[in-house]
């Protein structure tokens, strides 16, 4: 599965299902509760708005839980749905437990037919290049957040790490600039959506001019459908808080100076927040800075637990 930590991106679960049951299951799935993850997630699909995501969610809650023929059925139905991940898919420790099974050879050989079916029309030298930016990005945050655990966010590892992290975005950047300034916005129809991703990573890790003058171009990409709208509702929050504006989506977290504890930024007509977060596919922000060890205190000033 994966997961989403703030703007880092890292192996787990996807969480772009807006579903308030899609965000219970995942709280199970991260309790080690896989079979009522995996129930939860069948709610969700059963109700018929289930994506490739929650399909392929599902089949990890199950594969956990032990249900091979659940994990199975879900599988199929996230690769028809359009899941295109295949090495992810081999990868994911989660789906373990599926390879002995007969049935795993033919799946990740559907999987890779459905795949190329699909990315005959992509750009492929950019989708690899992309690709390969995406990789660089998120290893040295995985790198940098394995560090702070083990040594403190004041070591010399830490440093070092943040330093060598700085180099690789400025080099990223001047990449995926000169990528944007040749072919526009690399929506999912031209390079597939991991390789979009790894756009939207780096132009959001960018300092403030260079997100400011390519925000227009996601939004008209977004509206058509080549970006995701969680991601742009993301860069929209990014680039308020760095002009000294309220955030519209609840995304950006900040450190208090006085207590050194992370809380949400300040949140434009606070009261609406989650409306606004369910149309961009993000769910409940009780729940989304839950994950971050963030206690939300909703406008009303009443504590939610």
């Amino acid at each position: 599965m994966k997961r989403t930590l703030l703007m880092l991106i890292l192996s787990c679960i996807s969480l772009t299902a807006a579903a308030q049951t899609a965000t219970d299951a995942f709280a199970k799935y991260e309790a080690k509760e896989y079979r009522a993850s995996g129930e939860m997630y069948d709610k969700v699909l059963k109700a018929g708005n289930g994506t490739a995501s929650d399909y392929y969610n599902a089949a990890c809650s199950w594969a956990l839980a032990g249900n091979k023929n659940k994990a199975f059925a879900h599988l199929e139905q996230a690769v028809a749905k359009g899941y295109t991940s295949v090495k992810h898919m081999q990868q994911d420790s989660d789906l373990s437990s599926l390879h002995a099974d007969k049935r795993w050879p033919k799946l990740v050989e559907d999987l890779k037919k459905s795949v190329a079916a699909i990315e005959t029309s992509y750009n492929q030298p950019l989708k690899n290049e992309l690709e390969s930016i995406y990789e660089t990005d998120q290893q040295i945050r995985r790198e940098f957040l394995a560090a702070r655990e083990k040594h403190g966010m004041e070591s010399v590892e830490v440093k070092a790490l943040g330093h060598k992290m700085e180099q690789i975005d400025k080099e990223n950047q001047e990449k995926v600039v000169a990528i944007i300034e040749q072919h526009g916005w690399p929506g999912k129809s031209m390079v597939g959506m991991q390789a979009s991703t790894a756009a939207f990573l780096v132009i959001q890790h960018a300092p403030q001019e260079i997100m400011e003058k390519y925000l227009p171009l996601m939004r008209m990409a977004a509206a058509k459908g080549e970006a995701s709208n969680n991601h742009l509702a993301m860069m929209e929050d990014r680039v308020r808080m760095n002009k000294g504006l309220p955030q519209l989506y609840g995304s950006q977290v900040q450190m208090n100076p006085e207590t050194k504890q992370w809380e949400l930024y300040k949140v434009e007509d606070e009261s609406n927040l989650d409306k606004r977060r369910a149309e961009v596919g993000l769910g409940p922000i009780k729940e989304y800075l839950k994950r971050m060890g963030v206690e939300y205190t909703p406008p009303s000033g009443e504590s939610v637990k």
